[in-house]
């Protein structure tokens, strides 16, 4: 596949400050001309899941050593005893659809959908790379967290079904929520055109991350913290693979080649044996 709508003509670079791009912006092209743009991209991604997963690390040592009983009761029991007031019918039923919407088996369904779409509209495997990679990343930080917390989730008693067996810390809906949804909506923010679209793009993110993590602790399937810790390691990771991005379009427009320079020699090389 090509990269016809990739950007690589767009002038990113001046996207960014003058200190960052002195400090990115030659080293991706470089690395960009060395090994190609897409390799590149994909090798950003794979530090920056590592990157990411040591945040998650980060996160739930210093979640670990601050947050005690009393802690939790500050601000937890409340949120969730708000919320139980909530509760209804409707919004128990939209709740539980939301989670099995987002949940284990909905969210990858609806993942390869988007990239089997944008790939066949784009002509490009650029967002298989970043959606495959925002997963990975996010994965990555969810199973850290856990892990490395095992917190208890709110008694079963309080809670609504679809019950969960794993940790608590943090809410892997809403963090696959935040990034995935996100990714896609970035994906499609840079071809739009009209203020409008990309209003759309932006709003329709945010809201899916809100009301996928509001209805986790609705369900009392999470405490609020959770979540929060959700949405805060989303949005970094989103950002960070949003950055890869916008270097790989830099590396693209200083001339840097898609695939790893010699390799289409080889392969027609190859061919004419």
């Amino acid at each position: 596949m090509t990269d016809p709508d990739d950007g690589a003509r767009a002038p990113v670079d001046r996207e960014l400050p003058a200190p960052v791009r002195r400090a990115v912006v030659r080293p991706a092209v470089d690395l960009g001309r060395r090994v190609g743009a897409r390799p590149a991209l994909a090798l950003t991604l794979v530090v920056g899941a590592a990157v990411a997963a040591l945040l998650a690390f980060l996160v739930a040592r210093v979640y670990d050593a601050v947050t005690d009983r009393d802690g939790v009761s500050a601000l937890d029991l409340p949120v969730l005893k708000a919320f139980a007031h909530l509760r209804n019918p409707a919004t128990d039923g939209f709740s539980a659809g939301v989670a099995y919407l987002f949940g284990p088996v909905g969210m990858p369904i609806m993942a390869l959908a988007a990239v089997a779409l944008l790939c066949a509209t784009r002509r490009s495997w650029t967002p298989a790379i970043l959606v495959v990679g925002a997963g990975l990343g996010s994965l990555l930080m969810t199973i850290a967290g856990k892990d490395i917390i095992d917190r208890s989730r709110p008694a079963r008693s309080l809670a609504i079904p679809p019950f969960e067996t794993s940790p608590s810390f943090p809410s892997g809906h809403t963090l696959n929520a935040t990034v995935i949804a996100g990714i896609v909506a970035y994906l499609l923010w840079i071809n739009r055109r009209t203020i409008t679209g990309r209003v759309v793009t932006v709003v329709v993110p945010v809201v899916i991350a809100v009301v996928v993590g509001l209805t986790r602790v609705l369900l009392a399937a999470h405490w609020f913290t959770d979540v929060l810790a959700g949405w805060l390691l989303g949005a970094t990771w989103l950002a960070m693979i949003i950055t890869a991005h916008r270097l790989f379009l830099i590396a693209r427009r200083h001339g840097a080649p898609l695939e790893p320079p010699g390799l289409r020699a080889r392969v027609a090389a190859r061919s004419h044996r």
